[in-house]
């Protein structure tokens, strides 16, 4: 295990489809792409879909391959994830796919304002007892419309009902815009990315009868947001 994690280390640098800037790198200054991904990597102008998390990455390039004219960032802090998804970009051949090897905090360092129209969260670690981690919480909202379009949503698919109600919540208590919501995604009968795009715990949770909910929501203009005041209650 340790060999293979080594070796796909050592292939990941090989990848000109995957970004590794180090953390002095980004403590230093912002990303030489920021404000250039489409002129600079992608060479159009079409829009930016950025996926939080993206682990393997199944899910940025399944989209790329049912959106060619879309491109597609997907970034995660872990390498060995990584290399799944750069290694379906290279057998493919896929030119609107890229990955980032980073922090989602460091999001701002890599785009300017407006330069990604949507963004995706599959099926993230809920944060039980760190709602402040939870990748819908005010600290990456606040983060999210710092780069987002207006108008540029955000949407959320996941097993977990402690993260669905939590965004909610958040959604509610910030005055934000849901455009879509289902407690039961699979239950509607659809077929479209939501349902054809499957994620391998996805599919895990499927097969075990678990329901998969959905939400899709503006951040608006708001450059400022609060978390529910009762945390403990929600994280139980």
């Amino acid at each position: 295990m340790a060999k293979n994690k080594h070796k796909r280390f050592a292939e990941n640098e090989t990848f000109k489809h995957l970004f590794q800037p180090s953390a002095q790198e980004m403590y230093e200054g912002d990303f030489h792409l920021k404000g250039k991904w489409n002129s600079d990597f992608f060479k159009n102008n079409n829009p930016i879909t950025l996926e939080v998390g993206c682990g393997k990455g199944e899910y940025t390039t399944a989209l790329a391959m049912q959106n060619p004219n879309k491109n597609y960032i997907g970034i995660d802090i872990k390498g060995p994830r990584l290399w799944t998804g750069s290694k379906i970009v290279q057998e493919k051949g896929l030119k609107n796919v890229a990955f980032i090897r980073n922090k989602v905090e460091f999001l701002t360092s890599f785009f300017k304002k407006g330069e990604i129209s949507e963004i995706w969260i599959t099926f993230p670690d809920p944060q039980r007892k760190k709602l402040k981690k939870r990748l819908t919480s005010a600290r990456f909202l606040k983060i999210y419309s710092e780069i987002l379009t207006n108008g540029g949503a955000i949407n959320l698919k996941t097993d977990s009902v402690l993260m669905y109600e939590f965004t909610k919540r958040i959604i509610e208590l910030n005055n934000l815009e849901t455009i879509f919501s289902t407690n039961d995604l699979y239950s509607l009968g659809l077929d479209n990315e939501l349902t054809q795009i499957q994620t391998y715990y996805e599919k895990k949770f499927l097969e075990q009868n678990m329901k998969i909910t959905y939400i899709k929501f503006l951040a608006g203009n708001k450059t400022d947001f609060e978390n529910p005041e009762h945390e403990s209650k929600l994280s139980e």
